[in-house]
């Protein structure tokens, strides 16, 4: 029985996506490396990869055009976006050439990253003298990662904070930045044959629990303290990224 076909595997599938959208709602970012840890963790990383696409792109889609500074973003980040892209297709043939528990490795490895410069918050500034030279390197080394492992977080997060961008602004630039990922995983997985149709699907379906999650999230945000959030799912992915890194290693 497929993933697609499978009550167990659906169910799972909907259940981590709708804490993912909680978690996107309440903090602005971390649905796909939500949903990619924990599919991978449980279901495999292709399906992980091919399950998040649609949900990402929709709520990635809203994030990017919501803020009104689409326009100077867009002239300040066209080179970081473009290589991203670039290197999203270039990198997406990874599957068919690189072994699976390899790329696994690699999402391990970059989630506990992810999660580790989450909790110990690094006070990198990016110096506007050398914003031309950085973006189109950090948008290649984040496009080659998301076109190996489906994970557009890790350098692109860290670079666009480090820019000091007002939080409403960050906010819409890590939108375009994800939504840019998100289409150019697609098109290149989809060139290269790595999406089944069944999955397709089950990511079309995927876009409900994840919306849900996202108000839930949103109308959680007042009551909670999102330092204390943020802090307990950065642990969390530190901790999930190890432990998908040390099954593919041992």
């Amino acid at each position: 029985m497929s993933v697609a076909t499978d009550p167990a595997a659906i169910a799972v599938v909907l259940a981590v996506l709708t804490l993912a959208g909680l978690v996107k709602g309440v903090v602005g970012l971390g649905l796909p490396t939500v949903t990619l840890a924990l599919l991978t963790a449980t279901l495999g990383l292709d399906v992980a990869v091919s399950v998040m696409l649609l949900p990402s792109l929709v709520t990635n889609l809203w994030q990017a055009v919501s803020g009104g500074a689409f326009r100077p973003l867009l002239r300040r980040l066209w080179a970081f976006l473009a290589v991203l892209a670039a290197g999203t297709l270039f990198a997406s043939a990874a599957p068919t050439l690189v072994p699976a528990s390899l790329l696994a490795a690699v999402l391990g490895a970059s989630t506990a990253a992810y999660g580790a410069l989450g909790l110990t918050r690094p006070g990198w500034v990016v110096d506007p003298g050398r914003e031309r030279v950085l973006s189109p390197a950090m948008g290649l080394a984040t496009g080659v990662l998301t076109g190996m492992t489906g994970s557009f977080v890790i350098p692109a997060v860290p670079y666009l904070q480090a820019l000091g961008l007002p939080r409403d602004r960050l906010v819409q630039a890590m939108g375009m930045t994800f939504l840019t990922a998100t289409l150019a995983l697609g098109a290149g997985l989809g060139g290269h044959g790595l999406v089944p149709t069944g999955l397709v699907a089950l990511s079309a379906v995927a876009v409900l629990p994840a919306l849900v999650g996202m108000e839930v999230g949103r109308r959680l945000r007042g009551r909670l303290s999102e330092r204390r959030f943020r802090q307990a799912l950065f642990v969390a992915l530190l901790g999930l990224g190890l432990w998908i890194l040390i099954r593919q290693v041992t």
